[in-house]
C-alpha cells in the first residue's frame, strides 16, 4: 500500500528556510519555499534581495510516515500541528502561490488577524480566474489569498475594475 503524498508545512530555524530547502532536496524530499524578490535600502545602496514570502516556513511534499526524516536536517524545526493533526496545505492553494509569485505583482504578508470581507472573483490581468477575499487598506483594493494550514495570508494589489464580488 502506497502511503499518500500531501504538502505538510515545516517550521525551520530563523533565517534557515533556504538552507533546509537544499539539505531536503539533496535528500530528495520534494520541498517547495515560495521566494520573493525586494529592494532593500542601506544607507549607502539598494539592493535586490531574494527572501521566503514565509518567514521560518516551507512546504514539504511527503507522506505522514516519513515525516520524521525530514526534521532530520540542520536547522528543521518541527512540523505545524492544529488540534493534534499536522496541517496540511491543498495543492490548490501551492498552485494559488506559485502563481502570484510567477506574475512578480507586488506581495504583502499579513500574519494578523483580518476581518472577513467579500469574496471575490479576479476578471482580468495576470491572476485572472483567481478566487479570494477583498480588503481595503490604505484606501487600496487588495486581494488575500488565505492559506489557513498555516495562519498566513498574501495581500496583493488589484484594481477593482478586475474584481467581481461572488454573490452566494
Amino acid at each position: 500500500m502506497t502511503e499518500k503524498l500531501c504538502w505538510y508545512v515545516m517550521y525551520t530555524a530563523p533565517r534557515a528556510e533556504k538552507q533546509v530547502a537544499k539539505r531536503l532536496e539533496e535528500k530528495n524530499i520534494h520541498v517547495y519555499l515560495p521566494i520573493i524578490e525586494e529592494i532593500r535600502q542601506w544607507s549607502d545602496r539598494k539592493k535586490k534581495v531574494q527572501k521566503p514570502l514565509f518567514n521560518g516556513y516551507l512546504f514539504v511534499y511527503t507522506s505522514k510516515d516519513r515525516l520524521w526524516e525530514s526534521l532530520q536536517v540542520s536547522g528543521a524545526v518541527k512540523f505545524i500541528n492544529f488540534s493534534g493533526e499536522h496541517a496540511v496545505v491543498h495543492q490548490d492553494e501551492i498552485d494559488a502561490i506559485q502563481r502570484v509569485i510567477e506574475t512578480g505583482v507586488a506581495i504583502e504578508v499579513d500574519t494578523g488577524a483580518i476581518e472577513q470581507g467579500e469574496m471575490v472573483h479576479i476578471l482580468g490581468g495576470p491572476l485572472q480566474g483567481v478566487t479570494g477575499e477583498c480588503i481595503q487598506k490604505s484606501n487600496q483594493d487588495y486581494f488575500i489569498i488565505r492559506i489557513p494550514s498555516i495562519n498566513q495570508s498574501m495581500l496583493v494589489k488589484v484594481p477593482r475594475k478586475f474584481l467581481k464580488v461572488i454573490r452566494e
